[in-house]
Protein backbone atom coordinates (compact mmCIF):
# COMPACT_ATOMS: atom_id res chain seq x y z
CA UNK A 1 0.00 0.00 0.00
CA UNK A 2 3.02 2.00 1.05
CA UNK A 3 3.55 2.28 -3.15
CA UNK A 4 0.65 2.75 -4.28
CA UNK A 5 0.01 5.75 -1.64
CA UNK A 6 3.36 7.57 -3.18
CA UNK A 7 2.38 6.59 -6.31
CA UNK A 8 -0.76 9.02 -5.57
CA UNK A 9 1.13 11.81 -4.13
CA UNK A 10 3.86 11.76 -7.11
CA UNK A 11 1.25 11.79 -10.15
CA UNK A 12 -0.76 14.74 -7.87
CA UNK A 13 2.18 16.89 -8.11
CA UNK A 14 2.64 15.99 -11.97
CA UNK A 15 -1.02 17.09 -12.66
CA UNK A 16 0.25 20.35 -10.70
CA UNK A 17 2.74 20.75 -13.29
CA UNK A 18 0.87 20.03 -16.20
CA UNK A 19 -1.33 23.05 -15.35
CA UNK A 20 1.44 25.59 -14.89
CA UNK A 21 3.98 24.11 -18.31
CA UNK A 22 5.09 26.95 -19.63
CA UNK A 23 4.40 25.94 -23.07
CA UNK A 24 0.75 25.47 -22.42
CA UNK A 25 0.41 28.60 -20.54
CA UNK A 26 1.72 30.57 -22.75
CA UNK A 27 0.58 29.64 -25.76
CA UNK A 28 -3.35 29.78 -24.26
CA UNK A 29 -2.74 33.41 -23.33
CA UNK A 30 -1.72 34.23 -26.45
CA UNK A 31 -4.31 32.33 -28.76
CA UNK A 32 -6.85 34.34 -26.57
CA UNK A 33 -5.36 37.84 -26.19
CA UNK A 34 -3.07 38.14 -29.58
CA UNK A 35 -5.07 38.10 -33.11
CA UNK A 36 -3.07 40.77 -33.93
CA UNK A 37 -0.80 40.38 -37.48
CA UNK A 38 2.08 42.76 -36.60
CA UNK A 39 5.20 40.56 -36.38
CA UNK A 40 6.83 39.82 -33.04
CA UNK A 41 10.36 39.80 -31.58
CA UNK A 42 10.08 37.44 -28.64
CA UNK A 43 12.48 37.28 -25.24
CA UNK A 44 11.96 34.10 -23.22
CA UNK A 45 14.13 34.49 -19.98
CA UNK A 46 14.04 31.99 -16.93
CA UNK A 47 13.90 27.94 -16.09
CA UNK A 48 10.90 27.88 -17.97
CA UNK A 49 12.11 30.11 -21.21
CA UNK A 50 12.41 27.20 -23.91
CA UNK A 51 9.24 25.86 -23.21
CA UNK A 52 7.64 29.55 -23.14
CA UNK A 53 9.35 29.76 -25.99
CA UNK A 54 7.85 26.88 -27.35
CA UNK A 55 3.95 28.23 -26.43
CA UNK A 56 4.53 31.20 -28.25
CA UNK A 57 6.10 29.50 -31.13
CA UNK A 58 2.99 27.42 -31.62
CA UNK A 59 0.39 30.39 -31.16
CA UNK A 60 2.59 32.93 -33.41
CA UNK A 61 3.73 30.64 -35.61
CA UNK A 62 5.44 32.92 -39.05
CA UNK A 63 4.40 36.00 -36.91
CA UNK A 64 7.42 35.21 -34.84
CA UNK A 65 10.22 36.99 -36.42
CA UNK A 66 12.79 36.48 -34.39
CA UNK A 67 13.28 34.76 -31.09
CA UNK A 68 15.54 34.33 -28.27
CA UNK A 69 16.13 32.01 -25.46
CA UNK A 70 17.68 32.43 -22.01
CA UNK A 71 17.84 29.86 -20.02
CA UNK A 72 19.66 27.67 -17.46
CA UNK A 73 22.68 25.12 -18.40
CA UNK A 74 20.47 21.67 -19.38
CA UNK A 75 17.01 23.13 -19.37
CA UNK A 76 17.03 24.54 -23.41
CA UNK A 77 15.30 22.54 -25.98
CA UNK A 78 16.67 21.01 -28.79
CA UNK A 79 12.97 20.76 -30.62
CA UNK A 80 13.60 24.51 -30.49
CA UNK A 81 16.51 24.23 -33.03
CA UNK A 82 14.50 23.85 -36.36
CA UNK A 83 13.24 27.72 -35.89
CA UNK A 84 16.09 29.64 -37.60
CA UNK A 85 15.15 32.66 -36.30
CA UNK A 86 15.42 31.63 -32.61
CA UNK A 87 19.09 31.43 -30.61
CA UNK A 88 19.13 29.28 -27.57
CA UNK A 89 21.72 30.13 -25.04
CA UNK A 90 22.02 28.79 -21.11
CA UNK A 91 23.86 29.92 -18.88
CA UNK A 92 24.74 29.97 -14.76
CA UNK A 93 21.95 28.87 -11.99
CA UNK A 94 22.00 29.72 -9.19
CA UNK A 95 25.46 31.32 -8.93
CA UNK A 96 25.96 33.76 -12.00
CA UNK A 97 29.32 32.92 -13.77
CA UNK A 98 30.84 34.37 -17.13
CA UNK A 99 27.95 32.77 -19.43
CA UNK A 100 25.45 35.02 -17.33
CA UNK A 101 27.37 38.30 -18.07
CA UNK A 102 26.92 36.92 -21.85
CA UNK A 103 23.53 36.51 -21.88
CA UNK A 104 23.35 39.78 -20.73
CA UNK A 105 24.80 41.04 -23.96
CA UNK A 106 23.01 38.84 -26.09
CA UNK A 107 20.14 40.44 -24.45
CA UNK A 108 20.58 43.88 -25.45
CA UNK A 109 21.97 43.16 -28.59
CA UNK A 110 19.22 40.99 -29.93
CA UNK A 111 16.73 44.02 -28.39
CA UNK A 112 18.37 46.90 -30.67
CA UNK A 113 18.95 45.26 -33.82
CA UNK A 114 15.10 44.53 -33.96
CA UNK A 115 13.03 46.50 -36.56
CA UNK A 116 10.66 49.45 -34.84
CA UNK A 117 7.55 47.40 -36.52
CA UNK A 118 8.04 44.75 -34.51
CA UNK A 119 6.62 44.54 -31.18
CA UNK A 120 8.35 42.67 -28.48
CA UNK A 121 7.36 40.53 -26.24
CA UNK A 122 9.08 39.16 -23.46
CA UNK A 123 8.24 35.48 -21.60
CA UNK A 124 9.52 36.18 -18.18
CA UNK A 125 10.14 33.12 -15.46
CA UNK A 126 11.88 32.61 -12.03
CA UNK A 127 15.38 32.22 -12.30
CA UNK A 128 16.16 35.06 -14.27
CA UNK A 129 18.06 36.70 -11.60
CA UNK A 130 20.89 34.36 -12.05
CA UNK A 131 20.73 33.70 -15.43
CA UNK A 132 21.24 37.41 -17.22
CA UNK A 133 23.30 40.18 -16.26
CA UNK A 134 24.48 43.52 -17.11
CA UNK A 135 27.12 45.14 -14.79
CA UNK A 136 27.12 48.51 -13.28
CA UNK A 137 30.81 50.50 -13.88
CA UNK A 138 32.53 49.52 -10.61
CA UNK A 139 31.31 45.53 -9.88
CA UNK A 140 33.03 42.77 -11.17
CA UNK A 141 31.82 39.17 -12.15
CA UNK A 142 33.90 38.38 -8.36
CA UNK A 143 31.44 40.73 -6.61
CA UNK A 144 28.05 39.61 -8.58
CA UNK A 145 29.27 36.09 -7.60
CA UNK A 146 29.88 36.85 -4.00
CA UNK A 147 26.78 38.78 -3.81
CA UNK A 148 24.67 35.50 -4.85
CA UNK A 149 26.79 33.22 -2.69
CA UNK A 150 26.17 35.37 0.33
CA UNK A 151 22.12 35.76 -0.43
CA UNK A 152 21.92 31.99 -1.03
CA UNK A 153 22.98 31.63 2.30
CA UNK A 154 21.26 34.41 4.12
CA UNK A 155 17.81 32.91 4.82
CA UNK A 156 16.67 35.90 3.31
CA UNK A 157 13.21 35.99 1.24
CA UNK A 158 13.22 36.25 -2.23
CA UNK A 159 11.95 39.61 -2.51
CA UNK A 160 14.64 40.89 -0.08
CA UNK A 161 17.15 38.84 -2.69
CA UNK A 162 15.89 40.32 -5.79
CA UNK A 163 15.78 44.10 -3.54
CA UNK A 164 19.65 43.07 -3.24
CA UNK A 165 20.52 42.10 -6.76
CA UNK A 166 18.56 44.90 -7.92
CA UNK A 167 21.22 47.51 -6.77
CA UNK A 168 23.87 45.56 -8.54
CA UNK A 169 22.86 45.96 -12.72
CA UNK A 170 21.70 48.02 -15.14
CA UNK A 171 18.84 45.55 -16.05
CA UNK A 172 16.81 44.77 -13.04
CA UNK A 173 14.52 46.49 -11.26
CA UNK A 174 12.68 47.89 -14.39
CA UNK A 175 15.82 49.26 -15.60
CA UNK A 176 15.88 47.15 -18.97
CA UNK A 177 13.09 49.55 -20.15
CA UNK A 178 15.93 52.22 -20.76
CA UNK A 179 16.85 49.62 -23.34
CA UNK A 180 13.63 49.57 -25.42
CA UNK A 181 13.79 52.71 -26.94
CA UNK A 182 10.05 53.38 -27.76
CA UNK A 183 9.19 49.94 -29.17
CA UNK A 184 6.05 48.70 -28.13
CA UNK A 185 6.24 46.11 -24.89
CA UNK A 186 4.75 43.31 -23.24
CA UNK A 187 5.18 40.59 -20.59
CA UNK A 188 3.80 37.41 -19.96
CA UNK A 189 4.71 35.86 -16.70
CA UNK A 190 5.38 32.87 -14.65
CA UNK A 191 5.47 33.40 -11.03
CA UNK A 192 7.86 32.11 -8.58
CA UNK A 193 7.21 34.93 -5.54
CA UNK A 194 4.83 35.41 -3.07
CA UNK A 195 1.90 37.90 -3.89
CA UNK A 196 2.69 37.65 -7.64
CA UNK A 197 3.90 40.76 -8.14
CA UNK A 198 5.25 41.16 -11.50
CA UNK A 199 8.13 43.72 -10.03
CA UNK A 200 9.83 40.61 -8.03
CA UNK A 201 9.45 37.73 -10.89
CA UNK A 202 13.00 37.58 -12.30
CA UNK A 203 14.02 40.54 -10.55
CA UNK A 204 11.45 42.71 -12.39
CA UNK A 205 13.76 43.45 -15.47
CA UNK A 206 10.79 45.57 -17.27
CA UNK A 207 8.89 46.48 -13.82
CA UNK A 208 10.16 48.99 -10.93
CA UNK A 209 10.81 47.80 -7.40
CA UNK A 210 8.22 49.65 -5.00
CA UNK A 211 10.61 51.83 -2.28
CA UNK A 212 12.49 49.13 0.08
CA UNK A 213 15.09 49.47 2.62
CA UNK A 214 18.23 46.84 2.33
CA UNK A 215 18.91 44.47 4.58
CA UNK A 216 20.72 45.58 7.80
CA UNK A 217 22.77 42.74 7.49
CA UNK A 218 24.10 43.17 4.33
CA UNK A 219 27.79 43.04 4.61
CA UNK A 220 29.93 46.00 3.90
CA UNK A 221 31.77 44.42 1.31
CA UNK A 222 28.51 44.34 -0.76
CA UNK A 223 27.18 47.85 0.76
CA UNK A 224 30.01 49.59 -1.74
CA UNK A 225 28.19 47.59 -4.97
CA UNK A 226 24.68 48.73 -4.01
CA UNK A 227 23.38 51.75 -6.23
CA UNK A 228 19.55 52.78 -6.68
CA UNK A 229 18.42 52.17 -10.00
CA UNK A 230 18.55 54.82 -12.78
CA UNK A 231 15.48 56.74 -12.77
CA UNK A 232 12.80 55.84 -15.77
CA UNK A 233 10.63 58.62 -17.64
CA UNK A 234 8.74 56.61 -20.04
CA UNK A 235 5.79 54.32 -20.32
CA UNK A 236 5.08 51.35 -18.27
CA UNK A 237 5.15 48.05 -20.26
CA UNK A 238 1.84 45.57 -19.35
CA UNK A 239 2.43 42.53 -17.54
CA UNK A 240 0.30 39.89 -17.77
CA UNK A 241 0.28 36.43 -15.13
CA UNK A 242 -0.01 32.89 -17.20
CA UNK A 243 0.71 30.77 -14.17
CA UNK A 244 0.91 30.91 -10.74
CA UNK A 245 1.55 28.98 -7.93
CA UNK A 246 -2.11 29.10 -6.71
CA UNK A 247 -2.93 27.45 -10.10
CA UNK A 248 -0.70 24.50 -10.00
CA UNK A 249 -2.42 23.84 -5.97
CA UNK A 250 -5.45 23.92 -7.84
CA UNK A 251 -4.79 21.36 -10.44
CA UNK A 252 -3.09 19.18 -7.44
CA UNK A 253 -6.51 19.66 -5.51
CA UNK A 254 -8.21 18.21 -8.87
CA UNK A 255 -6.22 15.64 -9.02
CA UNK A 256 -6.32 14.32 -5.34
CA UNK A 257 -10.32 14.12 -6.30
CA UNK A 258 -10.16 11.94 -8.92
CA UNK A 259 -8.46 9.44 -7.17
CA UNK A 260 -10.89 9.67 -4.55
CA UNK A 261 -9.26 12.06 -1.78
CA UNK A 262 -10.80 14.27 0.20
CA UNK A 263 -9.18 17.75 -0.10
CA UNK A 264 -8.30 20.34 2.29
CA UNK A 265 -6.46 23.43 0.33
CA UNK A 266 -7.02 26.73 2.14
CA UNK A 267 -3.61 26.56 4.34
CA UNK A 268 -1.44 30.02 4.56
CA UNK A 269 1.67 30.60 2.46
CA UNK A 270 4.27 29.14 3.79
CA UNK A 271 7.54 31.29 3.65
CA UNK A 272 9.76 30.81 6.74
CA UNK A 273 12.49 28.30 7.54
CA UNK A 274 12.36 24.87 6.18
CA UNK A 275 12.83 22.57 9.46
CA UNK A 276 10.62 24.59 10.94
CA UNK A 277 8.22 24.29 8.06
CA UNK A 278 8.61 20.86 7.57
CA UNK A 279 7.89 20.10 11.67
CA UNK A 280 5.06 22.34 11.77
CA UNK A 281 3.37 20.93 8.79
CA UNK A 282 3.96 17.34 10.07
CA UNK A 283 2.79 17.99 13.60
CA UNK A 284 -0.11 19.64 12.05
CA UNK A 285 -0.72 15.98 9.40
CA UNK A 286 -0.65 14.02 12.48
CA UNK A 287 -4.29 15.60 13.63
CA UNK A 288 -5.83 16.39 10.61
CA UNK A 289 -8.65 14.89 8.82
CA UNK A 290 -7.70 11.98 6.54
CA UNK A 291 -7.03 13.00 2.94
CA UNK A 292 -4.82 15.46 0.73
CA UNK A 293 -3.30 18.49 2.29
CA UNK A 294 -1.79 21.06 0.02
CA UNK A 295 0.21 24.26 0.50
CA UNK A 296 2.16 26.29 -1.82
CA UNK A 297 5.24 28.84 -0.71
CA UNK A 298 8.82 29.05 -0.68
CA UNK A 299 10.64 28.38 2.16
CA UNK A 300 14.17 29.01 3.27
CA UNK A 301 17.10 27.57 4.73
CA UNK A 302 20.22 29.19 6.61
CA UNK A 303 23.56 26.99 5.38
CA UNK A 304 26.47 25.98 7.39
CA UNK A 305 29.72 27.38 6.42
CA UNK A 306 30.23 24.05 4.71
CA UNK A 307 26.87 22.45 3.53
CA UNK A 308 26.05 18.97 1.46
CA UNK A 309 23.87 17.93 -1.47
CA UNK A 310 20.34 19.00 -1.35
CA UNK A 311 18.08 22.05 -1.08
CA UNK A 312 14.79 23.46 0.97
CA UNK A 313 12.25 20.87 0.14
CA UNK A 314 15.05 18.29 0.81
CA UNK A 315 15.80 19.76 3.86
CA UNK A 316 12.09 20.84 5.38
CA UNK A 317 11.45 16.50 3.66
CA UNK A 318 13.66 15.43 6.02
CA UNK A 319 12.71 17.32 9.04
CA UNK A 320 8.64 16.40 9.19
CA UNK A 321 10.18 12.49 8.54
CA UNK A 322 11.21 12.83 11.65
CA UNK A 323 7.93 14.20 13.03
CA UNK A 324 6.19 11.70 11.37
CA UNK A 325 8.50 8.56 12.46
CA UNK A 326 6.34 5.30 13.49
CA UNK A 327 3.33 5.88 11.58
CA UNK A 328 2.33 4.02 9.05
CA UNK A 329 -0.50 6.24 7.70
CA UNK A 330 1.52 9.59 6.87
CA UNK A 331 3.32 10.44 4.20
CA UNK A 332 4.59 13.95 2.85
CA UNK A 333 5.56 15.14 -0.67
CA UNK A 334 7.91 18.36 -0.86
CA UNK A 335 9.43 19.63 -4.12
CA UNK A 336 10.08 22.30 -6.46
CA UNK A 337 7.87 23.39 -9.22
CA UNK A 338 11.15 24.10 -11.56
CA UNK A 339 12.41 20.18 -11.11
CA UNK A 340 15.79 21.47 -8.88
CA UNK A 341 16.04 22.26 -6.12
CA UNK A 342 18.79 24.21 -4.86
CA UNK A 343 21.81 23.31 -6.28
CA UNK A 344 21.24 19.63 -7.02
CA UNK A 345 18.97 18.47 -9.58
CA UNK A 346 16.61 16.49 -7.59
CA UNK A 347 13.06 18.43 -7.16
CA UNK A 348 12.69 17.37 -3.48
CA UNK A 349 11.26 14.02 -1.76
CA UNK A 350 8.21 12.15 -1.02
CA UNK A 351 8.99 11.14 2.97
CA UNK A 352 7.03 8.26 5.23
CA UNK A 353 7.15 7.13 8.70
CA UNK A 354 9.69 4.78 8.19
CA UNK A 355 12.20 7.18 6.20
CA UNK A 356 13.96 8.44 9.26
CA UNK A 357 14.78 4.55 10.59
CA UNK A 358 15.54 3.51 6.59
CA UNK A 359 17.97 6.42 7.03
CA UNK A 360 19.86 5.16 10.48
CA UNK A 361 20.03 1.65 9.13
CA UNK A 362 21.79 3.03 5.72
CA UNK A 363 24.54 4.40 8.75
CA UNK A 364 23.08 7.83 8.50
CA UNK A 365 22.42 10.24 11.75
CA UNK A 366 19.46 12.47 10.03
CA UNK A 367 20.02 14.87 12.94
CA UNK A 368 23.64 15.47 11.68
CA UNK A 369 22.70 15.70 8.31
CA UNK A 370 19.75 18.37 8.60
CA UNK A 371 22.37 20.49 10.79
CA UNK A 372 24.90 19.99 7.70
CA UNK A 373 22.21 20.97 5.21
CA UNK A 374 23.54 17.67 3.57
CA UNK A 375 19.91 16.16 3.46
CA UNK A 376 20.12 14.79 -0.35
CA UNK A 377 22.48 12.56 0.27
CA UNK A 378 20.37 10.52 2.89
CA UNK A 379 17.21 10.70 1.00
CA UNK A 380 19.19 9.10 -2.09
CA UNK A 381 19.97 6.16 0.46
CA UNK A 382 16.32 5.84 1.59
CA UNK A 383 15.09 5.89 -2.06
CA UNK A 384 12.85 9.07 -1.90
CA UNK A 385 14.14 11.30 -3.54
CA UNK A 386 12.04 13.24 -7.04
CA UNK A 387 13.86 13.81 -10.07
CA UNK A 388 12.07 14.90 -13.00
CA UNK A 389 14.28 16.71 -15.18
CA UNK A 390 13.39 20.15 -16.20
CA UNK A 391 9.96 20.67 -15.89
CA UNK A 392 9.37 23.60 -18.28
CA UNK A 393 7.58 25.89 -15.49
CA UNK A 394 9.01 27.41 -11.83
CA UNK A 395 6.27 28.67 -9.40
CA UNK A 396 7.65 28.21 -6.17
CA UNK A 397 6.55 24.70 -4.37
CA UNK A 398 4.30 22.09 -3.20
CA UNK A 399 4.30 20.83 0.29
CA UNK A 400 1.28 17.64 0.05
CA UNK A 401 0.54 15.50 2.65
CA UNK A 402 -1.42 12.80 2.67
CA UNK A 403 -3.39 10.95 5.97
CA UNK A 404 -4.45 8.01 4.74
CA UNK A 405 -8.39 7.04 6.25
CA UNK A 406 -7.58 4.43 9.01
CA UNK A 407 -9.96 2.22 7.61
CA UNK A 408 -7.28 1.49 4.66
CA UNK A 409 -3.80 2.43 5.88
CA UNK A 410 -2.49 -1.10 7.68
Amino acid sequence: MQARWRNDLLNIYQAALDRVAGDRAVMNWLMQHDPAPKPQAVVSIGKAAAAMMRGAQTALGQRLAAGLVLTRHGHGDSRLDKYGQILQFESAHPIPDASSLEAGHLLLEFIARQPAQYSLLFLLSGGASSLVEVLPPGCELADLQFLNQWLLASGLDIRTMNLVRSRCSRIKAGQLRHFLDERQARVLLISDVPGDDPAFVGSGLLHAFPPARLPQELPSALNRLMSEPAEYRGRDIPHHLVATNSDARHAAANAAQKLGYSVTIDYPFFDHDAEQVGRAFARQLQNARPGVHILGGESTVRLPSSSGRGGRNQHLALAAAGAIRGRKDLLILAAGTDGTDGQSEDAGAVVDGGTWDRAREAGFDPIRNLQQADSGSLLEATGDLIHTGPTGTNVMDLLIGLRVPATIST
